[in-house]
């Protein structure tokens, strides 16, 4: 039996399960010592616990607090999440890491910076700011497969959509749209993604400007519809400055609430960050229940800690 202490919290809506593994008990970043069925069955929402995405917290090294180890709920390890980085931020304040509100975090896009927003009474996070690192529009970078990364056609089903491509240390595709909820991203979603152009696949943003920012839907790699996108956000307002449309600072409104972008020579990402529950968990039987064995007894053990 294996059995794992998680946290889950969320961040406009976009959700994550969190395992402080401080000791590496399950190796350094990127071993498959935690299987990706594994991290996609913890992920899973009718068979396992439920979430957009797992991030394990590392140990840091050479001046960093911690690490994060992001993996999409397809069991696939991922760059970096905006949204992420602000769900592991409130993780890492409640097990004492950071120096008072500032945390500093390896990521495999690169090293980023949190600045912590507390209550004043119990010192509970309850929003951060990442400075996400600059935005590029080099398409090796992002990486992308073609000349440049603007005004790139797609087709699907029918419908022209026009867009650019941007990395934030993922990959982007962003979408200019007259109505956000008018696209049928559950059946155009999963194969823009997929597009030829994006050797890693890549996160899809249908946006529209309003007045003050951008409002916004996403489709995540390796996820799907998610409520919110923090890193997506940063990508859609970078597209969006450059071409005029928007200004430097602004909110980006996503179906889980508001986030709060500034584009500079690097884009800052702020927004809210809540603790949902604390939960351990079996990871065998999560396993044996999302490969739907003879076995398995319906929805695995899962006792709420807190």
């Amino acid at each position: 039996m294996s059995v794992l202490r998680l946290s889950k919290l969320h961040a406009t809506g976009n959700d994550f399960l969190v395992l402080a593994d401080l000791e590496s008990r399950f190796g350094p970043a990127g071993t498959p010592a935690l299987a990706p069925e594994g991290r996609a069955a913890l992920c899973d929402r009718r068979r396992g616990v439920g979430a957009d995405g797992l991030i394990r917290i590392l140990p840091g090294s050479e001046g960093t607090d911690c690490t994060m180890e992001l993996t999409n709920a397809d069991g696939g390890l991922a760059e970096t999440s905006g949204n992420g980085l602000r769900c592991l931020a409130h993780a890492a304040a409640r097990l004492g890491l950071g120096r008072g509100d500032r945390l500093v975090v390896d990521t495999a896009a690169g090293r980023r910076e949190i600045l912590l927003v507390r209550r004043p009474d119990t010192g509970e996070v309850t929003a951060a700011e990442v400075d996400m690192g600059p935005v590029t529009f080099t398409p090796a970078d992002i990486p992308l497969d073609a000349a440049d990364a603007f005004d790139l056609e797609a087709v699907v089903d029918g419908v022209h959509y026009r867009g650019d491509a941007a990395g934030t240390g993922n990959p982007h595709f962003v979408f200019l749209v007259e109505d956000p909820d008018a696209v049928p991203l559950e059946r155009h979603g999963p194969i823009l993604e997929t597009d030829a152009r994006f050797p890693r696949r890549t996160n899809v943003e249908m946006v529209t400007p309003v007045p003050g920012g951008l409002r916004m839907r996403v489709w995540e790699r390796g996820v799907g519809e998610t409520a919110s996108c923090g890193s997506g956000a940063c990508a859609a307002a970078a597209v969006a400055y450059r071409r005029g449309l928007v200004p430097a600072r602004g909110h980006v409104t996503v179906l889980g609430g508001e986030l709060v972008v500034e584009v500079g020579a690097t884009v800052r990402l702020g927004g809210p960050v809540a603790h949902v529950f604390d939960v351990e968990v079996d990871l065998d039987r999560v396993v044996e229940s999302a490969r739907g064995s003879p076995g398995a007894r319906g929805v695995p053990d899962v006792r709420v800690v807190r």
